[in-house]
């Protein structure tokens, strides 16, 4: 019997199932997606399946199911939309609205005064204007952050964070487009930079490279540091807080929600606090957190600024009679070089505190190093109010100090080349 031949039909899109098409359409990027509109009737539409969106609505612009419903529209609809308001900053948006986003929802019942004193996003017309004004590209990450928020009112405290000491005190505000263009340099030594942040009380700002010049990277963040030894008012060194305007706002984001910079009296403090850095002798503990300060820096003459906050606790669950008070401090001090230093006095910072359970006491101080870094550690001595004639010592867990990557000046080396960087190594001294 011969064998009866079926004819197949030719296999063509239109006769393929629609599900498997979907569930391939939907690894496609946005791009691509767009693009199947102009392959075919079938795959057009299939593109246009408005679930397809969800993920890239989600992805690029963190539009969430309430605000879909808010505003009710289409997945595919919002993306488009938005797409026409931001689309330029799409590499950058997502990073940078989920920081604003976390930051709110973390300072607004911490620091509400903070939240209120944001500014409403910027215009693309002014955000052109100011480009038009300086004469350069602001670059596409800056942009985007003013398109949420543009900048602060001058209040304090400042958003970006704050330092306080018996003498002194900083607090730095982030400025507006338009006042940031108002203090936009041209002079020699800050040459094409723009400053993000500004302190009322010293003067103090971060400044981003929105052009590469004077051996400075085009969009890194840094503070300038004059230098004290040249003559030339050029030889400006500088330490370094960001590699571009992103890595700035989203690392400092991160350290504030994570607890890393403590909230005290309603102001962020810049404070940052190595897990590890915690002694416990008997019911006492004592933590350590440390902070730079670059405005009492300066790298020629090399002099490194550093502050720190002791926390001293009593577990709550001591007993009554373990109630005792701080009689003296015992410092070891040593630099990069292995030099080191002994220092011991009554006290700290004048007082004579009194530590009972659950009891917490902190102080601020501060100390200076000829190196970039260096490391401090020693021992409390207390005695019990109960029995005054007993004595213990407390340890003082050793913590480190590093100031940033800096680049030193090359108006200080007399001719154009490449500018020195210098990152600090611990390793040195550990």
């Amino acid at each position: 019997m011969a064998a009866m031949e079926t004819e197949t039909a030719p296999l063509t899109l239109e006769s393929l199932p629609t599900d498997p098409l979907l569930l391939i359409l939907s690894f496609l990027d946005y791009r691509d997606l767009i693009n199947c509109c102009y392959v075919s009737r079938r795959l057009s539409q299939l593109s246009s399946h408005d679930p397809l969106w969800r993920r890239h609505c989600k992805k690029y612009w963190l539009i969430s199911e309430e605000e879909k419903t808010q505003k009710n529209q289409c997945w595919k609809s919002l993306f488009i939309d938005t797409y026409s308001d931001v689309g330029r900053y799409i590499d950058h948006y997502a990073a940078i609205k989920k920081a604003w986003d976390d930051l709110k929802k973390y300072l607004e019942p911490r620091c509400p005064r903070m939240v209120l004193s944001l500014k409403e996003g910027a215009r693309e017309e002014d955000l052109d204007a100011v480009e038009a004004q300086i004469g350069c590209k602001l670059p596409d990450d800056y942009r985007c952050s003013y398109r949420i928020h543009n900048g602060q009112k001058l209040v304090v405290p400042g958003l970006l964070g704050s330092m306080a000491l018996s003498n002194h005190y900083r607090s730095e505000d982030l400025l507006d487009v338009d006042t940031a263009a108002g203090g936009f340099q041209q002079r020699q030594g800050l040459k094409y930079c723009l400053p993000l942040t500004f302190c009322i009380h010293t003067g103090l700002s971060q400044y981003i490279a929105v052009e590469a010049a004077e051996g400075r990277n085009k969009n890194e963040v840094f503070y300038q540091c004059p230098d004290q030894m040249a003559r030339n008012p050029a030889a400006i060194d500088m330490f370094i807080i960001g590699a571009t305007f992103t890595d700035w706002f989203t690392s400092y984001v991160n350290n504030v929600v994570s607890g890393g910079f403590p909230i005290i009296r309603d102001q962020i403090f810049r404070y940052v606090h190595d897990p590890e850095c915690v002694a416990t002798t008997g019911d006492i503990t004592v933590s350590v957190s440390t902070s730079f300060l670059p405005e009492l820096s300066s790298v020629h003459p090399p002099h490194y600024f550093f502050t720190y906050r002791i926390r001293i606790e009593m577990s709550k669950d001591a007993l009554p009679e373990k109630a005792c008070q701080l009689d003296s401090r015992y410092w070891r001090i040593t630099n990069a070089k292995g030099d080191v230093e002994e220092v011991q006095g009554p006290g700290v910072v004048g007082e004579f505190p009194i530590i009972s359970p659950g009891r917490v006491y902190e102080y601020t101080s501060c100390t200076t190093f000829s190196t970039t870094s260096g490391y401090m550690e020693g021992y409390y001595t207390f005695h019990f109010l109960y029995f005054k004639d007993k004595i213990f010592n407390v340890a003082i867990p050793r913590f480190h100090m590093a100031c940033p990557t800096f680049r030193v000046s090359i108006a200080r080396l007399g001719y154009l080349m490449t500018s020195v960087t210098v990152t600090p190594i611990l390793e040195t001294i550990m």
